[in-house]
């Protein structure tokens, strides 16, 4: 009697522990797809690293449109907490400039965290990556977001300033709260500050931010696109000294991170797609699970706005008017060496 007792609950555990296996290979399974708006997959479909580099020097930083990742780390935990699957390296070459780093604070050792999930790194290796990839391509910046997570101390500002001397260098920062041309800070780190402390960068509150992130159910996702919306549409008439961010994250009790991103990503898609063809700046849009080609869309924007504003420079002829101009030339070239 006592043996079926101690085996009951023995077999029960061990069934248990089979089902989530099983649950967690289907999620993946499942959720391994490449669409052009959302990758769940380890890879980007292909990369764009040095896309700032037809950005013209005198652009401020604040009418770039770029692409970011919310919980840029968060790749580990289960399904409420993995937010990414491509390592920080991959997504800089994908083409993202704005990072949202959590830190938790021990004793001055900074682990990053989504909430309760370490995500197996700490901020030296953010801090190293980001410093690799920009002596690599120093026509880029990089934007990155820093709060603490999981911890409480609300004093995380020395322990930053030693990891940066430890795994980066003092002068790779924007050591200003004013918004930089896109000249003044190629090959930098740009710390939007999101604590306490002397100044290090820029602050994250300085920013015009939207940030629905609660999402309870799937019958919230319509909500959440309209805040998206609403401020993608508030960001080309809004103040241009001023950086627009743009979360198009979100997640709640049953609606998870992907599943959120699924449907957001789609109809951020198609609403990108929609004004390809218009000069529009729309700021950071920070996503979930992006896929390249909605980021290389992104990236586009200004990329358009460049080429249509140099082109606005360069007169167009027709053959017509392109002779009526060689003889003006001409008539005015003989009437000069007749005077002379």
């Amino acid at each position: 009697m006592m043996s079926n007792t101690r085996g009951g609950p023995m077999k029960m555990y061990k069934m248990l522990t089979k089902l989530m296996v099983l649950l967690g290979f289907f999620a993946l399974s499942y959720g391994a797809i490449q669409r052009p708006d959302y990758d769940d997959t380890g890879n980007p479909e292909f990369l764009n690293p040095s896309w700032m580099a037809r950005i013209p020097d005198d652009q401020l930083l604040s009418e770039v449109t770029m692409p970011g990742t919310h919980n840029t780390m968060a790749r580990y935990g289960g399904v409420y907490a993995e937010c990414q699957t491509w390592t920080l390296a991959s997504q800089l070459r994908a083409g993202v400039r704005f990072l949202d780093i959590r830190v938790r604070n021990v004793m001055g050792n900074l682990t990053i965290h989504h909430e309760v999930a370490y995500q197996q790194a700490h901020f030296g290796q953010v801090l190293q990556g980001v410093t690799d990839f920009l002596q690599e391509y120093p026509s880029e910046t990089v934007l990155m977001r820093i709060r603490e997570e999981f911890s409480e101390t609300h004093d995380i500002y020395g322990a930053v300033v030693d990891y940066i001397h430890r795994y980066a260098h003092w002068d790779l920062l924007w050591h200003s709260r004013l918004v930089p041309t896109m000249g003044e800070v190629r090959g930098k780190l740009i710390i939007l500050q999101d604590f306490s402390g002397p100044d290090l960068g820029m602050r994250y509150g300085s920013l015009d931010i939207a940030d629905k992130w609660k999402v309870p159910t799937l019958l919230h996702v319509e909500e959440k696109w309209q805040s998206v919306y609403e401020h993608l549409e508030a960001a080309p008439v809004g103040n241009k000294a001023q950086i627009f961010l743009t979360y198009s994250s979100g997640a709640g009790w049953l609606a998870y991170p992907r599943i959120v991103a699924k449907r957001v990503n789609a109809k951020l898609y198609d609403y990108l797609r929609a004004k390809t063809s218009l000069n529009q700046r729309l700021g950071i849009i920070c996503i979930d699970f992006p896929a390249a080609p909605i980021i290389q869309m992104i990236t586009n924007f200004q990329l358009k706005e460049m080429v249509k504003t140099r082109q606005a420079f360069i007169p167009s002829f027709s053959k017509a008017s392109l002779k009526h101009t060689i003889s003006l030339l001409r008539k005015k070239l003989t009437k000069l060496f007749n005077i002379i």
